[in-house]
């Protein structure tokens, strides 16, 4: 299986089992189009009359050409056969441990977000902090299942987790007591709408967590129109100093400014580069996912805005990078050398399996995104998992196991896409949200293009 497509003046041919990206001339491009469905021979006569007012091609080119196509097949390189397809069998019968809980430390939230998925952050349920009994607890709970596993993750989520924030402190300390004693080294993430970012707050993250993501949707029209406090007051005023003196602080530690675009900002990159000016150069913006009645709901008839739109990011990237002012943008960060391994490709994010939700009463979900869906309620913190059948449907959904994804260029990058996302689109974590599907695969196509921009010009 290839991928052929042109974009930004390049002609770029990735064959998907073998990982291989080439950046081809157009008489190539051409022949590899055709390689599968004619001999040389009529390839060669239609080349002949294709480029036939091009003097620079002729014969022997075009025969050359096909020869190199035909070395690249015998190293590996192109049209390569899957060989992973009975490696994603094996997969569903292995033993899988728990390597990272989500922590909803607050069912509550001090915004009122119109797109919030967890009904600002409620989860259609009732508002709730954790204790640190519970905390501590769920620590546990990770130490005893995760086995072999050294390096473990804790998500600190909501709702806003700082309305937690003293238990989030005992959490932390209570984890790092034990890293010694179980040999474990625990990597804490926090995500937070930045209202009530402090000194204090600042100190501690910026001492404990590995990753900080903060909610900021860009300009500021765009951003209060739906990220409102409890009286509809927009938080962009407020929240954009506090970003701005956290990230100066943090200095060179991870961290993500995080954006949501809706219906109402088509025209996102516009966002991004205004968060780029306001100082920020790792960010990750989302399309949102939400009841297709709602006003702001994307729809298949926006497809082609947003795909000029990761088009615009990926080739002003390229250009900001040049002038010393680039910034990270997390859906284009791909590693064409050294990615995820291959079963990390097939299964994907780890949910229901090596990834699980804790609420604030101890319940397990198969990640934050099923919280307040008492179908995929798994168990809970003292008893373990309690539906090891509902574990075993996460542990088979990869994207061999939907039968969407055979013929998909994409779907080692993708591992079928999200559960959540197609349970809430489809009625089914095995469906496939093509929608989610159509952008996945252009911002692929835009972070395949940025990478090759950045290796011709390091050849130059």
């Amino acid at each position: 299986m290839i991928h052929q497509y042109q974009l930004n003046g390049y002609n770029i041919v990735l064959d998907t089992y073998s990982g291989s990206v080439h950046v081809v001339d157009d008489l190539a491009y051409d022949i590899i189009a055709l390689y599968e469905q004619a001999s040389p021979d009529e390839i060669l006569s239609f080349m002949l009359e294709k480029y036939e007012y091009d003097p620079a091609i002729f014969e022997e080119i075009i025969r050359g050409t096909i020869a190199e196509v035909g070395e690249l097949i015998s190293q590996g390189q192109l049209f390569t056969q899957d060989p992973y397809e009975e490696l994603s069998i094996d997969l569903k019968n292995r033993q899988t441990y728990v390597k990272a809980l989500c922590l909803n430390v607050a069912h509550t939230c001090n915004l009122s977000c119109d797109y919030c998925f967890a009904s600002q952050g409620k989860y259609n349920g009732d508002r709730a902090l954790m204790s640190y009994e519970v905390g501590q607890r769920a620590i546990d709970y990770l130490l005893e299942h995760s086995c072999h596993h050294r390096n473990l993750d804790i998500d600190f989520f909501g709702g806003e987790p700082l309305m937690a924030w003293n238990v989030v402190k005992q959490i932390v300390t209570y984890a790092r007591s034990k890293e010694k004693e179980y040999k474990k080294k625990f990597r804490f993430t926090f995500t937070t709408n930045g209202m009530l970012l402090n000194d204090e707050v600042t100190e501690f993250l910026n001492q404990e967590m590995y990753n900080v993501v903060l909610s900021l949707d860009g300009r500021k029209e765009v951003h209060d129109r739906l990220r409102t406090t409890v009286t509809g007051k927009g938080s962009y005023d407020h929240i954009v100093p506090k970003f701005q003196e956290f990230i100066r602080q943090r200095g060179d530690q991870e961290y993500y400014v995080r954006g949501t675009y809706t219906r109402n900002n088509v025209d996102f990159t516009n966002d991004i580069f205004h968060i780029a000016d306001l100082g920020f150069d790792k960010i990750s913006m989302e399309p949102v996912i939400c009841d297709p009645r709602e006003p702001y709901a994307l729809t298949k008839e926006d497809l082609p805005k947003i795909y000029n739109q990761y088009e615009i990011l990926a080739k002003e990237m390229i250009e900001r990078g040049e002038q010393g002012k680039g910034f990270t943008f997390y859906h284009y960060m791909l590693d064409l050398s050294e990615g995820p391994c291959i079963q990390k490709r097939i299964t994907g994010c780890g949910s229901g399996t090596e990834y699980l939700a804790v609420t604030p009463w101890g319940e397990l979900f198969p990640c934050h995104q099923f919280v307040g869906d008492e179908a995929y309620s798994m168990g809970n913190i003292w008893d373990g998992i309690t539906r090891p059948e509902l574990q075993c449907q996460f542990k088979e959904s990869n994207c061999y196991s939907k039968a969407e994804c055979k013929d998909c260029w994409a779907k080692l990058y993708c591992s079928g896409g999200c559960p959540a996302n197609a349970l809430h689109a489809t009625g089914s974590m095995n469906g496939i949200y093509d929608f989610s599907c159509d952008i996945f695969r252009k911002r692929i196509e835009c972070s395949m293009m940025t990478k090759v921009a950045e290796s011709m010009r390091a050849m130059e």
